[in-house]
């Protein structure tokens, strides 16, 4: 297998995210009206804080064109500068003309082969995109996606199919499809002016087996940074496992440079969702750090007790809280480990596995919790506020190792 080497995506001009050379960068989206500048900004803010490193933002009309400038100038004055993307279907030539100011305000533009022009007009409309981003010195991510797949091209792509010796089924002539649109809107961009280093390419589809094989393809095909993600998961458990095994295989192959999770928010469930399985599925197969790991025992008939369960969830809860501030104040914390146990059975070697681990009591074991630090056996916690007295070690421990040292 040849493992594809990443690019920095486009989308970072004179920075770049910590965690490597090429790191893969979170995207989300947004789901306000874009012409609502409060509801927006504060829906970028939170993704932003979340750990959203680029956001995309809807601009499909007059409105939502005007609102761009005022929400980077309110994003700006709440310390808020994570890159901001317009996404554009069917008008996107005409706005980015007409709106000078927006176009200037974006830091990339996302277009759509499929929805820019049909058939002759999709040429010069596309054209025009491009042109824009020259002018004003901007990365581009063309996104194909088979909901609204170039038809002119897929009837072409059929006609073909249908002239071979032993055609192929539509489903595969489909996936071919969005594969040349990336490939020939590609070679468009570079023909009316964007540099290699100002384009980046996704082609989405909505299951996984599908987008291994488009990914796979796109990456035998161009020299682009690629975009991953489905493009529409689902929600709930259902839609984090498919993006899970959409985008684990590609990333290990090093396939993918920038990603989003496309899930479908609970009612009542905050936007943030999608942003932090993105960095949990980053984290998990150790492309990038983000927060404290925390390992916790599932639980079996040694453990009738909830207290491990409520500790581990106090734990995460409060190391998640405190990262805004702590990545900071504590450079190098994302790299934490603790382990929070039910029994003997594993507990202390998992706790001296971990930078800090408590082994809590299990069913019919003594009341004493023993935690570990640096795999060795710091102390013995006893009564009821072994969950205390564990959190403040934790937080003396990230005091002492990962505090800046005076000068």
């Amino acid at each position: 297998m040849t493992v594809r080497r990443r690019k920095t995506p486009t989308v970072w001009v004179g920075k770049v995210p910590k965690g490597g050379d090429h790191p893969v960068v979170v995207q989300s989206m947004t789901n306000t009206d874009t012409a609502d500048i409060e509801a927006t900004v504060g829906q970028v803010w939170a993704l932003a804080r979340a750990g959203s490193e680029v956001v995309r933002m809807t601009v499909n009309n007059d409105e939502a064109a005007k609102a761009v400038p005022e929400i980077k100038r309110r994003l700006a004055d709440l310390g808020v500068d994570v890159p901001l993307v317009g996404d554009f279907h069917f008008n996107g030539h005409i706005l980015l003309r007409k709106y000078p100011e927006m176009a200037l305000a974006l830091d990339k533009y996302r277009i759509n082969p499929g929805t820019v022009g049909k058939g002759k007009q999709q040429d010069p409309n596309f054209r025009t995109m491009c042109e824009v981003a020259v002018e004003f010195g901007k990365p581009v991510r063309i996104g194909v996606n088979w909901g609204s797949l170039d038809a002119g091209l897929l009837d072409e792509m059929m006609e073909a199919n249908a002239a071979r010796p032993e055609p192929k089924d539509a489903h595969q002539v489909t996936l071919e499809t969005i594969v040349e649109s990336a490939v020939r809107s590609y070679e468009w961009a570079l023909k009316y002016g964007l540099g290699e280093d100002k384009i980046i390419l996704s082609a989405k589809v909505s299951n996984a087996p599908d987008l291994w094989w488009v990914y796979r393809e796109l990456a035998k095909r161009t020299n682009a940074p690629l975009h991953l993600g489905l493009t529409e998961a689902g929600m709930g458990v259902s839609g984090i496992v498919s993006s899970t095994a959409g985008l684990v295989p590609l990333l290990i192959e090093g396939i993918g440079d920038t990603i989003r999770v496309s899930i479908t928010p609970a009612p009542g469930e905050p936007r943030t969702k999608e942003v932090e399985v993105a960095l949990e599925i980053l984290q998990s197969i150790g492309l990038r750090q983000f927060t404290p790991s925390v390992a916790s025992c599932p639980g079996c008939g040694r453990t009738t007790s909830t207290f491990f369960q409520e500790l581990a969830l106090q734990v995460s809860t409060r190391l998640n809280a405190q990262m805004p501030v702590w990545r900071t104040q504590y450079p190098g914390v994302e790299n934490l480990k603790v382990a929070v146990m039910g029994c003997v059975v594993n507990g202390p070697g998992e706790s001296k596995h971990a930078d800090i681990g408590i082994s809590l009591p299990g069913t019919g074991e003594a009341p004493r919790a023993p935690v570990y630090i640096d795999g060795q056996l710091a102390a013995t916690l006893k009564g009821d506020r072994i969950a205390e007295e564990f959190m403040g070690m934790v937080e003396e421990y990230i005091q002492k190792r990962f505090g800046k040292q005076p000068a």
